[in-house]
């Protein structure tokens, strides 16, 4: 399994992801679910997938061919070349349709799960920052002024920091912290989900990305991690006694 979480602010995008896939007890490996393509000063492009491996490595593969081959010939349409970020996340959706056509049928045969999906953030030139979720079947969804975050993965454990915490209006360092709160719950309670993980920024109208990898030994994660589980603990017997 995984864990993958994205943020909206009016600030920018935060976006985090974990590295571990689960196919048994005695097959555990890492891969990297956080794919980010970018030309500076024009246009940023972050993805973050999870569920069946090869479905989602093949539409990475599937954009990343198409971003090449738009180099080379402007008849291309690719997520650097689209008009729109919107117009990106439908050809991500695209893209899921068509592995999905050609793999899900074998897939399924041998007794596996097809089924997939991706976050999508970003922000061009002259355009709003934009945050999606797109399904198996192609279609999609956008984070938005209600719902400002986006999950997907092993969601449940990592949801009620952020129902509690994000705004848009939240600072993109709090809205880091809060992601690697989630994370820390998700890690804790998930054995599917692992270590080292990736974090994206893209701060609003910068048009770059900052990204990190964060190993077991990093010393931010390590104390965010103690400090939050201390304070639970201080909250928990600070509560009222129930009477009974």
């Amino acid at each position: 399994m995984t864990y993958c979480v994205g943020l909206k602010l009016k600030a920018g995008l935060v976006l985090l992801s974990d590295t571990r896939t689960n196919a048994g007890v005695d097959n555990i490996a890492r891969f990297r679910k956080m794919f980010v393509f970018e030309k500076t000063g024009e246009r940023v492009v972050a993805l973050m997938c999870a569920g069946n491996l090869g479905i989602t490595q093949g539409v990475v593969t599937m954009l990343e061919t198409a971003i090449k081959r738009a180099k080379g010939d402007p008849e291309v349409e690719s997520l650097m070349t689209c008009e729109t970020i919107y117009r990106a996340a439908q050809l991500v959706g695209e893209a899921m349709r068509e592995v999905q056509k050609r793999d899900r049928a074998e897939i399924e045969a041998q007794g596996a799960a097809a089924d997939a999906t991706i976050i999508m953030a970003g922000q061009r030139k002259g355009g709003e920052l934009r945050l999606f979720l797109i399904y198996t079947a192609g279609n999609f969804i956008e984070a938005g002024e209600d719902t400002p975050y986006l999950q997907i993965g092993e969601h449940k454990y990592g949801k009620p920091i952020l129902d509690r915490v994000i705004r848009t209006d939240t600072s993109i360092d709090d809205a880091v912290k809060a992601a690697l709160v989630s994370m820390d719950s998700t890690l804790r309670s998930n054995l599917s989900v692992g270590m080292p993980l990736d974090l994206c920024v893209i701060p609003v109208d910068e048009l770059k990305a900052k990204t990190q990898r964060i190993e077991n030994d990093h010393k931010e994660f390590r104390q965010i991690s103690d400090s939050w589980a201390a304070s639970l603990k201080q909250a928990f017997h600070s509560l009222p006694a129930v009477k009974f």
